[in-house]
């Protein structure tokens, strides 16, 4: 098989296999790699010629700074990862063994495992067909007619365990209905955690992700809006959070002269080279959301008179970052599935990526608790994200939008 360099160089045959995160090049449109156009290499350069390249320098304060200024939040605090962050943002939340934490089965893992880090167990929720968000009335219903309070406590009476915190997850980039959820925090006493590793940049009734939450996670991975390479961040306007926060992430220090720990802790800390990259980043994110939004609005329209094809929607109180741009695909009225049109794209040398494996379907949850998801499978069945890349052409998105179009009534139906 033709190695990279071949495939980067357009050397390569369009037909070539890759995989995800593989660098764009000439016959090849990657689903979703970083765009680097600002500061980056200025800002890094600083940290190789200073020496402050790990988790201590300037550049991790600013980002931090910057983040909780550019949301309008009392503090942010760096992370390695945006999974990280959550198991720290769970422990904050006193999550601990047999708790049950209330999640979106329709979501990347990461939440989930980061309950299962605690030996706490998620509880998994549908999602609304409309704006793919967890079902704030499902999950209404289960709290007021699953759950008995018992001592101060709720507890879910299928399983005896006690239901600590919900956890709702920004899909796509679009914000979940948040107030709902903090108005159920509210009456039963639980910790809302915001994922919105997906959704910087968005907007709720006017307020920014990532800080409707009791804390909120954001997430830096190399797919997201913006990227440090990795790297995730908590938000919070409680400064002891905040402070047990950095704690927590940087090995308990309790004397860091004489090395005491009185509790066990993490090395969680970004590095300064990576927050000096998401520094200027942060500087180009009104420029990326609003890329990213022009995409998707292509894709609606272009692909506006093809039968078969669906679309997520946005809710009119949200500003979606539009993170991905996810299609649905009806087998029925397209003639041929998702899967099927995913392969005849990639023989085109055009990246796609079905959504995930919903969660109570998945081997490495099992024991979790489920209420019931058909929506979550459906979408799973037939829902496939676009390439949306910052940087992709309009020349690149024609070239997909035609390929989705002429794919029409082609192809076979799974079974």
């Amino acid at each position: 098989m033709p190695g990279w360099a071949s495939i980067w160089k357009g050397t390569a045959p369009v037909s070539t296999p890759f995989e995800p995160g593989a660098p764009a090049g000439q016959g090849f449109i990657p689903l979703c790699v970083p765009e680097v156009r600002g500061h980056e290499w200025a800002y890094i350069k600083e940290c190789l010629d200073t020496g402050w390249v790990s988790s201590v320098g300037k550049y991790v304060t600013r980002f931090e700074e910057q983040i909780a200024t550019r949301l309008g939040a009392g503090q942010a605090v760096a992370f390695t990862s945006g999974t990280a962050a959550l198991h720290v943002a769970l422990m904050l939340a006193e999550v601990g063994p047999d708790d049950e934490v209330v999640l979106p089965s329709l979501t990347f893992i990461a939440p989930a495992f980061a309950v299962r880090y605690l030996g706490a167990w998620p509880v998994l929720a549908d999602v609304d067909p409309r704006h793919w968000q967890m079902d704030v009335e499902q999950v209404r219903g289960f709290l007021t007619e699953g759950c008995r309070r018992q001592g101060g406590q709720v507890i879910n009476q299928a399983t005896g365990r006690r239901v600590k915190a919900l956890l709702p997850v920004d899909l796509m980039g679009h914000p979940a209905d948040m107030d709902p959820f903090m108005e159920l925090a509210g009456e039963f006493g639980l910790t809302v955690v915001e994922d919105a590793t997906e959704s910087l940049g968005a907007l709720y009734k006017g307020r920014p992700a990532g800080r409707l939450g009791h804390t909120g996670v954001l997430s830096f991975n190399g797919n997201k809006v913006i990227t440090t390479g990795g790297g995730g961040m908590l938000v919070t306007d409680n400064p002891a959070l905040a402070n047990r926060a950095r704690y927590l992430s940087t090995q308990a220090k309790d004397d860091p002269l004489e090395y005491v720990h009185n509790t066990v802790g993490f090395n969680y800390r970004l590095s300064n080279i990576q927050a000096a990259m998401g520094c200027a980043q942060l500087e180009s994110l009104n420029d990326y959301v609003a890329a990213k939004r022009r995409i998707q609005q292509t894709y609606r329209e272009g692909l506006a008179g093809v039968p078969g094809l669906g679309f997520m929607e946005q809710a009119p109180w949200a500003g979606s970052a539009c993170w991905m741009s996810p299609i649905l695909v009806d087998p029925a009225a397209y003639g041929q599935d998702s899967r099927s049109l995913l392969k005849a794209l990639h023989g085109q040398g055009i990246q796609t990526r079905p959504l995930w494996q919903p969660l109570h379907q998945s081997p490495a949850l099992a024991g979790s608790f489920s209420l019931g998801c058909p929506v979550s499978e459906r979408l799973y069945q037939q829902g496939l994200c676009l390439p949306c890349s910052v940087g992709l052409t309009p020349s690149d998105q024609e070239l997909v939008i035609g390929a989705i179009a002429a794919g029409q009534g082609g192809g076979s139906q799974a079974a």
